[in-house]
């Protein structure tokens, strides 16, 4: 049985920043993501353990939803009152989050993705964390 279960995501408010992506949360509460992300095309592989966050917006800019990818220490309560969606996939698993934007689960608990921004209708943005540091990415048409 799975520690934690997929949960579908609501429309969040986004603000892009010079300085990085805001989120809103149903909830009220707010985030940015730091830095300006880094373009990417084609896959993005991520290192070992790292937490991945993916967020498409609308073609507005202003709204967009949220999916957190195996993450298993956000209880399912918070996700849902916060509209963040969640995925958990098993080694060699992948899903389509969204359309356009494919993640798959490979082995030593990595992920690639994948995007298309023109099949997602908006942009597609990647935060990459753990305790030391985030990395931000965005993926742009080739």
């Amino acid at each position: 049985m799975r520690a934690r279960n997929d949960i579908a995501p609501s429309t969040l408010g986004v603000e892009l920043h010079d300085y990085g992506v805001g989120v809103e949360y149903l909830d009220n509460r707010t985030t940015v993501y730091r830095g300006v992300p880094q373009a990417v095309t084609g896959t993005l592989a991520t290192a070992p353990g790292k937490e991945v966050h993916v967020l498409v917006t609308d073609p507005t800019e202003t709204e967009g939803v949220m999916m957190y990818v195996n993450d298993l220490t956000s209880h399912d309560e918070v996700l849902e009152s916060s509209g963040v969606g969640r995925v958990i996939l098993g080694e060699d698993e992948e899903e389509e989050l969204f359309p356009g934007v494919l993640v798959r689960r490979v082995p030593g608990h990595r992920f690639e993705i994948e995007a298309d921004p023109e099949v997602a209708r908006g942009r597609v943005f990647v935060f990459v964390e753990d305790d030391w540091g985030e990395d931000s990415y965005e993926f742009v048409a080739e």
